[in-house]
């Protein structure tokens, strides 16, 4: 497997450069054409853009944005992952873990005992639960305000 971690830079960004909403829309577009309507969470600009939002960018060496991933407040001790997202052109490369490690620590750090996350239950979304496998997250019941939905997978792991 290629890797490109070591020439990665991740930063906590304000979503204000235009190449961030770009890679967002064509989250956006994949969710959507992956999930029925009502079962697609993802975020939108302006809901990223939340004070209980907090939005990492990974930039390659050659200022390439290549990544991203979320972390949103539900309460004192329970944080939510959203918006992970890997470039098609360096999937399999390490940036999702590099991402994800990222926002496992800066949960940590800021005092989060428990980290969850919604995803999709389609084929599409497997090498997202065999990522969040090996990083210690479980099954879990809907959380916050999730419900039961065929299409959607929740799982949950202590900080």
């Amino acid at each position: 497997m290629n890797t490109l971690r070591h020439d990665l830079r991740i930063r906590l960004d304000d979503l204000s450069d235009p190449r961030i909403e770009a890679f967002m829309q064509e989250h956006l577009k994949d969710m959507r054409a992956t999930s029925p309507p009502e079962s697609v969470h993802a975020l939108d600009m302006a809901q990223l853009r939340q004070p209980d939002i907090r939005f990492w960018t990974a930039w390659r060496g050659d200022g390439e944005l290549v990544g991203t991933g979320a972390l949103k407040h539900l309460d004192a001790d329970h944080a939510e992952l959203k918006s992970m997202r890997t470039a098609a052109s360096v999937r399999g490369q390490g940036v999702g873990r590099a991402v994800l490690e990222h926002i496992l620590g800066q949960a940590v750090d800021l005092g989060y005992q428990r980290i969850s996350l919604e995803t999709g239950t389609q084929p599409f979304f497997e090498p997202a639960h065999q990522l969040y496998l090996r990083y210690g997250f479980a099954d879990c019941a809907p959380f916050g305000s999730y419900r039961l939905d065929p299409h959607s997978r929740y799982m949950s792991r202590a900080l």
